[in-house]
């Protein structure tokens, strides 16, 4: 009763020789790979939305049900205490706003936010040097 899964990120965090922190973020794993990559900036492209608004309704016929990897920080430095923490998207799904909206026959207005990508988090692992 979910949706497919669009990607793994893990979000990496340290402080500067200055101790002013930072944040990177590094998609990891993702769903339909052979015809979606990060472009020139790294940016990953969206993973498509099948929500039908009118219905309250999805389908999972976009992202996949299982992704994996292993994954290596490309910019570690041994001196340098940093945190790092996995996320997963899923796909695009109604908000509970549109299937209140289908329940009791109410038209949502332009401003209304009618889809999300449920995200879960894993516990931080801690490195100091």
């Amino acid at each position: 009763m979910s949706g497919n899964l669009d990607r793994i990120q893990i979000v990496k965090g340290w402080l500067d020789s200055k101790g002013k922190t930072h944040e990177k973020v590094y998609d990891v794993a993702w769903s339909e790979a052979e015809s979606r990559q990060p472009d020139a900036s790294g940016n990953l492209p969206l993973v498509g939305n099948t929500v039908d608004i009118a219905n309250a309704t999805w389908t999972n016929t976009i992202g996949d049900p299982e992704l994996m990897t292993i994954w290596e920080d490309p910019d570690f430095d041994a001196d340098q205490s940093a945190f790092y923490y996995a996320r997963v998207l899923e796909i695009p799904t109604p908000r509970w706003v549109v299937y209140d909206a289908k329940r009791y026959g109410v038209k949502l207005g332009d401003e209304v936010w009618t889809t999300l990508q449920e995200r879960a988090y894993t516990s931080p692992i801690w490195y100091t040097p």
